[in-house]
């Protein structure tokens, strides 16, 4: 065996290492530290953490092929303050028709939409819109005490009163929840028990039904522990739940 040729291989083996380092070496550091890497990892990174440009897979409601947009309005709250829809702007919020001396769907109502308003209590920019439609009977004063009865405490809760045909007018016409007077109805009054969903840029936003479509409303009436009604009717507060969580990563 030829000892010295062996030491001269591996000689010839360390040059070249060497040699690989000094000039390969400083070129990957570069890119490690420059734009290459760096850029390709912050990408990756960027799609499973980033909310910036976020869109949700709810729906919109469209009207002969542009998204339906809560229309304009203007009444006074339980605090005797102004609101309009502006006051609304940058926040998700649920719609309901309602009035306080209404002795069936109503207490439901508004006890899911308490339960709602304490699950996101943490979120500035969540916020329920109530209209009565009893305006003439659900003054300001009434509707403070019907607010405190409830445990409404979110200062985005606004239930609101004004005049009674434009209420019915924003609420048959502008949102496409019924309701309306019935003198043979108890209560005198008949309206729906569904809530309208809105993101935060104003557009009545739902999930999808089992054909694809919109499902546009959410069950207002049954309680999460509920489960169903007499009729099976299944409750939707926890779906609504889901979906205001939803919005609420939506820019």
């Amino acid at each position: 065996m030829n000892t010295k040729k062996t030491n001269y291989s591996f000689i010839g083996i360390a040059f070249i290492v060497l040699v690989f380092g000094i000039i390969f070496i400083p070129k990957i550091v570069d890119r490690i530290t420059g734009d290459d890497v760096t850029r390709t990892e912050s990408r990756s990174q960027n799609v499973s953490t980033k909310t910036e440009g976020f869109v949700s897979d709810l729906m919109f409601l469209e009207i002969n092929g542009a998204p339906k947009k809560v229309p304009q309005f203007s009444f006074v709250n339980q605090n005797g303050k102004t609101i309009t829809n502006k006051d609304y702007e940058g926040k998700v919020y649920v719609v309901e028709f309602f009035f306080t001396t209404c002795p069936t769907i109503c207490p439901r109502m508004n006890r899911n939409l308490v339960q709602i308003q304490n699950t996101f209590s943490e979120f500035e920019d969540f916020g329920v819109a109530s209209f009565t439609i009893n305006p003439d009977y659900d003054t300001q004063d009434i509707l403070k005490a019907y607010a405190d009865n409830y445990g409404i405490t979110n200062p985005n809760w606004h239930l609101m009163t004004g005049d009674k045909d434009v209420i019915f007018d924003l609420a048959n016409v502008g949102f496409n929840i019924y309701a309306g007077e019935n003198p043979n109805v108890e209560g005198g009054f008949e309206h729906s028990g569904n809530f309208a969903l809105i993101d935060k840029n104003g557009f009545i936003r739902s999930r999808k039904d089992n054909f694809g479509n919109p499902k546009i409303f959410y069950k207002g009436i049954i309680s999460e522990e509920e489960k169903q009604d007499d009729d099976g009717e299944t409750e939707e507060i926890s779906l609504l739940k889901e979906d205001i969580a939803k919005l609420l990563k939506e820019d």
